[in-house]
């Protein structure tokens, strides 16, 4: 049988956006918690919110690195496999991606060292502006890389003249129709997850009663946040919705399973699309709400799937699913967090445990929810790798044969396993570590009214101060 080295290039560059996306989601939010912790210690000088700000600080060290090494190879994918999408969208992603280097990674390099190793190095208002600075440039990072994605979803100020693409309006380019929908879905779905993990972890060490000071406070802090920013994640999920409605067609109907253009569509809870057929096999649906929701009239028209040609089609089932998957996921946040407010409001929230192990549980979902949001995105477009402009056939490299793309796709595979098996091995032991390692019950220890200068101890051993001056 022969490879196809389309299929495996779409399959590569899928494997590794999925297994990179995971960091920089993560990152996002927790390097803005990091900022706010160093300025709570450094407005209250409460050593709770120092022990909390160290902690966090490692997790982050170890999980920005796993991104960086991970999102490397991304850029040279481009010119491996897919040298004539390179060649001819040059003139626009060139300068974004250069823009991200020159702002964001310059900013990060700058600063994270000195966030970092500068503690008690440094005054801590310095200390607290690196953080700042940090958490700033994840927000650059973003920008310029979701404003490139955008525009391969949805192209403007663009011409595309003898198979290449030519800019004529670069604010049109840069802020093209889904860009501001696409960016503020990341940054909460970043602060989601910065959240949900820090919830969970928090709620682990109050189950073995690890510092439980400073937990109280961590999860405190995170369920106020969650319970404004998952309804609100919602609310902007449904204008990203009506966004996509209008510049991407295709892509909803495969979201909604819906492969003729008709009124008064269900919400589908459960299909089993058939591609062949252009048709489900069964559906198991709430009457016109999909028509409600897309259009806000329960009436409304939805387009199908099928009023586009076989080969412009999406995979269907994928789109449908993993859409399913992520609102799923977005309703249970929902309810983890009304939940959360409700054992406050009965005083129980700390000592509820079946709410705490169903906050360490809850700690993953977030990831698997923007992993499923990408797969909507990314293979919802398909066969465009430029949105109606440029296919994914016409952008592969000429010379790439299947063989090769099979070898570099196992190697990836590879090579990622030895970095997550490495990664999360240090997670753990910085997780089961904790703040305090040495330190008895939290009732046990005394507490010093001012934090104590932690200059004389190295990075690794500095968890064991319980402050710095």
């Amino acid at each position: 049988m022969e490879l196809d080295p389309l299929l495996l290039s779409r399959l590569q560059f899928a494997f590794v956006v999925a297994f990179h996306a995971i960091f920089p989601v993560f990152t996002i939010g927790l390097a803005s918690y990091i900022a706010l912790l160093n300025g709570l210690f450094f407005k209250t000088e409460n050593p709770a919110w120092d022990r909390l700000a160290l902690f966090w600080t490692k997790v982050f060290a170890v999980v920005f690195g796993m991104g960086v090494v991970s999102g490397i190879v991304m850029s040279f994918q481009f010119g491996t496999n897919w040298s004539n999408f390179s060649h001819a969208a040059s003139n626009f992603l060139g300068p974004v991606l250069s823009y991200e280097v020159v702002t964001a990674f310059f900013l990060e390099a700058a600063f994270l060292g000195v966030l970092l190793f500068g503690r008690g190095k440094v005054p801590q208002g310095v200390h607290l502006f690196a953080a700042i600075m940090v958490a700033t440039g994840t927000f650059i990072s973003s920008f310029w890389i979701l404003s490139a994605n955008s525009w391969m979803q949805t192209p403007a100020g663009v011409e595309l003249i003898d198979g290449r693409f030519h800019v004529t309006d670069w604010s049109e380019a840069i802020f093209n129709p889904s860009f501001w929908y696409r960016f503020w879905h990341m940054v909460l779905a970043s602060f989601l997850t910065g959240g949900f993990v820090v919830a969970g972890v928090s709620a682990w060490y109050l189950l073995i009663r690890r510092d439980v000071e400073a937990n109280r406070k961590a999860l405190s802090m995170c369920l106020w946040l969650l319970l404004v920013l998952t309804p609100a994640q919602a609310v902007l999920g449904d204008f990203h919705g009506l966004n996509t409605l209008e510049h991407q067609p295709t892509k909803v109907a495969a979201m909604e399973g819906n492969w003729e253009r008709s009124s008064n569509v269900p919400l589908l809870l459960f299909a089993l699309p058939d591609q062949e057929a252009q048709e489900n096999r069964f559906e198991v649906g709430i009457p016109n709400l999909a028509s409600l929701i897309l259009t806000h009239h329960a009436d409304g028209e939805v387009p199908g799937v099928s009023e586009v040609p076989p080969e412009e089609q999406p995979p269907v089932w994928l789109v449908f699913w993993s859409f399913r998957v992520m609102v799923g996921i977005g309703l249970a946040m929902i309810a983890v967090s009304l939940a959360g407010l409700w054992l406050r409001r009965g005083g129980r929230l700390y000592e509820h445990r079946g709410f705490l192990q169903l906050m360490r549980v809850m700690t993953v979902t977030p990831f698997i929810a923007v992993l499923a949001g990408w797969f909507v995105t990314e293979t919802g477009r398909a066969p465009w790798l430029v949105y109606g402009m440029m296919t994914h056939a016409e952008g592969l490299t000429p010379s790439l044969t299947g063989g090769m793309a099979l070898f570099t796709l196992i190697g990836y595979i590879g090579v990622y396993a030895v970095v997550f098996w490495a990664g999360v091995y240090y997670l753990t032991r910085v997780v089961r570590q904790g703040m305090l390692p040495d330190a008895p019950h939290d009732h046990e220890v005394e507490r010093p009214k001012r934090p104590l200068s932690a200059a004389h101890v190295p990075f690794d051993d500095a968890s064991r101060q319980p402050g710095r001056s």
